[in-house]
């Protein structure tokens, strides 16, 4: 082989391996991290890449926590990282709670940011509160009149209960909780539209940011509209309720008298039946005494007359009609 093709071969290789030893031994995060006062051991460095652990990461947070006058140790960033934490992110809100004279350490922080919230979001919170808009709150007052509201809820991050801390959702609900108790215990919604602030007081002391991830600063009613009058709909719906009740009850009745009528009418007609059942049997009753000699030819005429004398008698009793008077 040519020796010149041999030099060179040598030098690629030698760069090659330039560029390998450097990769393993990152001397120049060693070194900066020296010039920046960050003291950390080469070995270290070169045994975060065989942990899988971007040594950049670590040397540069260490770098920025050092000049921010925190004092942070490169286990514990390495430890964050592989528990799938976002170490600038932490870092971040280190530094700004430590210039905002909020009470935040690494632990904390380490641990809100694993729980999955936004740290360096909630320390921004607690710096700068947020305005939360509640939907509109229905509610009715004694005196019937329904009011609807809306409220602008003030609040700032709780850091001591972000983890583990109820939401924005709760804090709307317990506020639309204390606006519709507010205004229902009220006598007249007349008092509610004179003071729309005394919902605010109210529902303010009730303590609703307990358990939550925030605080709560002030709650501003931002609009009163006057909605429907719910007591005389309610007392419309009972009238109308009670009329359908009381129809069916006459109707109950009716029906039961329709039956009851029905059922004399058929008992008459049955009784009607059998009259002229057994009157049918008289003139074979008479026929079957001649038959017998029971019955002679003058006891027949006898009670002919007789029965005669009664239809009279019957027919003289009855009332004639104003048509027969002369």
């Amino acid at each position: 082989m040519d020796p010149s093709i041999s030099i060179i071969f040598i030098i690629i290789g030698s760069i090659i391996a330039l560029f390998f030893l450097l990769y393993i031994l990152p001397v120049n995060l060693w070194f900066t991290a020296q010039l920046s006062g960050v003291r950390i051991n080469l070995m270290n460095l070169v045994l975060m890449r065989l942990r899988r652990v971007p040594p950049s990461l670590v040397v540069n947070a260490m770098i920025t926590s050092t000049k921010a006058g925190l004092n942070l140790t490169s286990n514990d960033i390495e430890t964050h990282y592989l528990a799938g934490g976002h170490v600038n992110n932490v870092i971040k809100s280190l530094i700004s709670a430590d210039k905002a004279n909020i009470p935040l350490n690494f632990k904390l922080a380490t641990a809100i940011d694993l729980a999955g919230r936004d740290v360096f979001e909630a320390v921004q919170l607690s710096v700068n509160p947020r305005v939360i808009n509640t939907p509109p709150v229905a509610a009715v007052a004694k005196d019937g009149i329904q009011l609807i509201a809306k409220a602008r809820v003030t609040v700032r991050a709780n850091i001591n209960q972000l983890v583990g801390g109820a939401g924005e959702e709760t804090i709307l609900a317990r506020v639309g909780e204390g606006i519709v108790t507010t205004i229902g215990s009220a006598v007249s919604h007349k008092e509610v539209l004179e003071n729309p602030d005394k919902i605010s007081k109210v529902v303010l002391s009730k303590g609703l940011d307990s358990g939550t991830a925030f605080e709560i600063l002030s709650i501003d009613i931002a609009d009163i509209d006057i909605g429907d009058n719910i007591g005389a709909k309610l007392q419309t719906d009972q009238a109308e309720a009670d009329l359908k009740v009381a129809n069916a009850k006459a109707e109950e009745r009716r029906a039961f008298a329709v039956a009851f009528e029905q059922e004399m009418i058929a008992k008459a007609q049955d009784a009607r039946a059998k009259v002229i059942e057994a009157e049918a049997q008289i003139p074979l009753a008479i026929a079957e005494a001649f038959r017998s000699g029971n019955l002679g030819i003058m006891d027949y005429y006898k009670m002919q007359n007789i029965q005669a004398d009664t239809d009279m008698r019957e027919s003289i009793s009855k009332p004639k009609s104003g048509g027969d008077h002369k």
